[in-house]
């Protein structure tokens, strides 16, 4: 188990509650003894602030020891209950009744929950003529409870079916004293109960200290009123199944789903996912979740139907065809639903309903909705749409469809479906009510450092997808980007680092940040991914410490790739850090993954980095990703791939579309890892839009290379740029033949809207921007070229080096 019930004072019926109210002071202890939680009640019990008791021996607090610490070590000890001396603050001696549950989570960390009902009113009084109600309106296995929902009385079934006897349970609520999943159903229905004074039945009953449930058993739970007719408490009553409900497949699957959904899940993606699979493949065909934004959803009950289109994330899908083909959006995609659809009303304040394939409701969605197009293809007969709503707000809606089993849905699968779906509304609703602040701020620090729109630049069409991971472990460290370079030539990175969280997504930020600096100095890819091992090496060292053992400090284990691409060659430049290698699609259909050498990850030091060149026809299609698109717990990675290659190849008309294919095809659930997809398509620039000029190492020479220029700006109709791009030629080209070595070379591109004018020479040295004196024969070029340029650089190759400068076009 990995959530622990909450503790009274911090529900919603003790946050009002009067000084003279019973309450429950808790308190968690490590498998070490040091108290790990410690609520507010429990200060007010013992005087003792969080700040004096947490991480300290929970042993000082023992005002002696008759035995309590050895029966907590004791080995396969799951519970303890009794009378211990303790300590106050102010050093008096208390003596109170503890029970203390062992919980250990999903990941084998154990710890004790203990907690200690403190009795401070008449609400739990027992000595109130409850007994004659209790005799004369309850049978069976029996327990009272209050209006706190706190035990005041039970019968000696009840003491032998939960081990504990009423003294030790009187004063504390159901989840304390019997922790399960289904001790919380029983409570929310209490809860009802008491909001409308009619009996519920729960499809369940909790379990035994030290076993499995009673077979058969479920739960009922009746209003106790006085002579007056006044709701005074609640009867739990425990009874048997008859034979027929026993059999009954819906109270199977209720019974079945009543462990599982509000309790074991540890994220809302996961309780999404089991609503779906608990329905298929046994009541269903097709199930999908939708979940609203946290912000999109009301803290009151819902205004009614919407007037415009309703905007939700698919969460979970689940289908009895391999691959989901009935959904249309991937999970973790959003979509929206069109007002007066059947999700939209349930979304809106509706109960949930049945649909047959004849319902206006039903036609009148699929006419308004391309995406629900899926309902005639399938050839769906009947549908039930059901709100995930708890606590008056809604969380989301859960579609269930029948194109398979031959018979329509029943009112009993109508209202399983509303109960299942309460469930996990209630799960959603607690977890969110309780959940840390972290993930928002990670969330929202991951955002800011992501691209919020990819750069103009005509070597390539780009489209991109970013996931994050939907587990408890948090958003990760996934980052893309699309750098524009000099020459026309773009740079496409993509890269993950280890980990999840706020720390994973500020490294992820400085590496983004040191690519772009790289990137800058037109380093090759082999170059930047040393520069960039070199840094993480560096931040490591800064980082390591007491505290971070065991974690990835700095980023070690970070994988990247970096990839040029020069539209004028049709060459791309690739080199990998323990990345996955891109995949390439070429014009005719044919995919294969680029054969590039791995590289060890980030932050190893040591070893090399190469590069691999491939050249790429026009219309070819890269596809660069991070590993969290091919890791699925059901199929191996060959087989993710190979989903991917498809998916690739289909044809589409945007390359916004091919990603939501792939997205599509990968995942059926909402991803463990963060996803990161960039793809592009590219593009050639021809020998129209390039002219090249070898040129001697003459100064005479300067002048020819004006003429060129004009000529050649001339023909692409851009004369009123000859000015100025003259100026720029005349000072470079005179730059490379006083400081540099021959052979030179002259290129002008002409990129859409931009016009760039390189110039090459033989010599590595670097030129640089100096102030020139007033009587100064030179010194000028540079800075003119600088004022006149919109950007300017320098960028080296393996011999010599090539100083570019570029202009805006637009205006011209």
């Amino acid at each position: 188990m990995e959530q622990l019930p909450t503790s009274p004072g911090e529900g919603p019926q003790d946050t009002n509650a009067s000084p003279g109210s019973a309450y429950t002071a808790t308190a968690t202890i490590s498998e070490q003894g040091l108290v790990t939680e410690w609520s507010e009640y429990a200060r007010r019990l013992l005087g003792y602030p969080p700040a004096e008791v947490v991480g300290q021996p929970a042993a000082r607090l023992l005002a002696d020891d008759p035995g309590v610490t050895a029966a907590l070590a004791a080995p396969g000890q799951e519970r303890w209950s009794g009378t211990v001396a303790l300590r106050h603050r102010d050093g008096r001696r208390m003596e109170l009744g503890l029970l203390a549950h062992r919980w250990t989570s999903t990941g084998g960390t154990a710890k004790w929950f203990v907690v200690s009902a403190v009795p401070g009113g008449p609400g739990t009084s027992p000595g109130e003529p409850l007994d004659g109600w209790v005799l004369d309106q309850s049978p069976c296995l029996l327990a009272v409870f209050d209006a706190d929902l706190r035990l005041v009385r039970a019968n000696a079934g009840m003491e032998r079916a939960l081990s504990l006897t009423e003294a030790e349970m009187r004063g504390l609520r159901l989840p304390e004293i019997a922790p399960d999943p289904a001790s919380d159903e029983i409570e929310r229905k209490m809860r009802l109960v008491w909001e409308n004074g009619e009996p519920q039945d729960v499809d369940a009953f909790v379990r035994p200290a030290h076993g499995s449930p009673e077979p058969g058993r479920a739960a009922s739970l009746a209003p106790v009123r006085d002579t007056d007719g006044r709701l005074r408490a609640v009867c739990l009553t425990a009874h048997e199944r008859t034979g027929a409900a026993e059999d009954d497949p819906h109270r199977v699957l209720l019974q079945d789903a009543a462990g599982a959904l509000p309790g074991t899940p540890v994220d809302d993606v996961h309780t999404a996912q089991e609503l779906a699979d608990a329905f298929v493949p046994r009541l269903a065909d097709f199930a999908v979740v939708d979940l609203l934004e946290p912000a999109q959803r009301p803290d009151g009950p819902p205004a009614g139907p919407p007037a415009d289109p309703v905007t939700v994330c698919r969460t979970a899908v689940r289908s009895i065809l391999d691959g989901s083909p009935e959904s249309r959006v991937a999970v973790g995609q959003t979509t929206a639903y069109p007002p007066l659809s059947p999700p939209a009303e349930c979304l809106g304040g509706g109960g949930g309903d049945m649909y047959g394939s004849s319902h206006t409701a039903l036609a009148r969605w699929v006419a308004q909705d391309p995406a629900a197009s899926w309902i005639a293809e399938y050839g769906v007969h009947s549908m039930i749409v059901v709100p995930l709503r708890a606590g008056g707000v809604t969380h989301g809606v859960a579609l269930f469809s029948r194109h398979r089993h031959r018979e329509p849905f029943a009112q009993e699968d109508l209202r399983l479906a509303q109960e299942l779906a309460s469930r996990v509304a209630a799960g959603i609703q607690d977890r969110r009510r309780h959940a840390p602040r972290e993930h928002t701020t990670t969330m929202t620090l991951q955002r800011s450092l992501l691209p919020q729109t990819l750069p103009d630049q005509a070597a390539l069409e780009i489209a991109s997808r970013y996931l994050p991971a939907g587990t408890e472990a948090g958003v990760g460290g996934d980052w893309f980007d699309v750098i524009p370079l000099s020459g026309a030539r773009v740079a496409l990175v993509v890269g993950d680092v280890v980990g999840h969280g706020i720390r994973a997504t500020a490294t992820m930020g400085r590496l983004r940040t040191a690519v772009h600096t790289l990137a800058d100095v037109d380093l090759p890819p082999d170059e930047l991914l040393t520069h960039l091992d070199d840094l993480i090496i560096h931040l490591s060292a800064d980082e390591t410490g007491p505290d971070s053992a065991g974690e990835a400090a700095g980023g070690i284990g970070t994988t990247c790739l970096y990839a040029v691409y020069d539209p004028v060659t049709r060459r791309c430049t690739v080199a990998r850090a323990g990345h996955p290698p891109p995949a390439v699609v070429s014009p005719e259909g044919s995919v294969y993954l680029l054969d590039v050498p791995a590289g060890p990850p980030l932050g190893l030091g040591g070893l090399p980095f190469e590069t691999a060149e491939v050249e790429l026809a026009e219309g070819s299609l890269l596809a660069l990703y991070t590993d969290g698109l091919l890791q699925r717990r059901d199929r191996d990675v060959d087989d993710a791939l190979d989903s991917m290659f498809a998916a690739l190849t289909r044809p589409a008309s945007t390359l916004d579309t091919v990603c939501d294919r792939v997205l599509a095809a990968m995942l059926t659930h909402r991803p463990d890892d963060d996803v990161a997809l960039l793809v592009a398509r590219t593009r050639a620039l021809h020998e129209d839009k390039v002219s090249v000029w070898d040129l001697p190492s003459d100064p005479s020479v300067v002048g020819q290379a004006r003429r060129y220029t004009t000529d050649q700006l001339t023909a692409w109709g851009l004369d009123d740029a000859s000015f100025v791009t003259e100026l720029l030629v005349s000072e470079l080209v005179t730059n490379a033949i006083r400081y540099g070595r021959p052979p030179i070379q002259l290129r002008l591109i002409h990129e859409d809207s931009t016009l760039i004018c390189e110039v090459s020479d033989a010599n590595n040295t670097a030129p640089h921007m100096r102030r020139a004196r007033i009587f100064d024969e030179g010194g000028r070029g540079l800075l003119l070229v600088a004022q006149l340029a919109q950007r300017w650089g320098t960028r080296h190759a393996a011999v010599g080096k090539t100083i570019w400068a570029e202009q805006s076009l637009v205006g011209f």
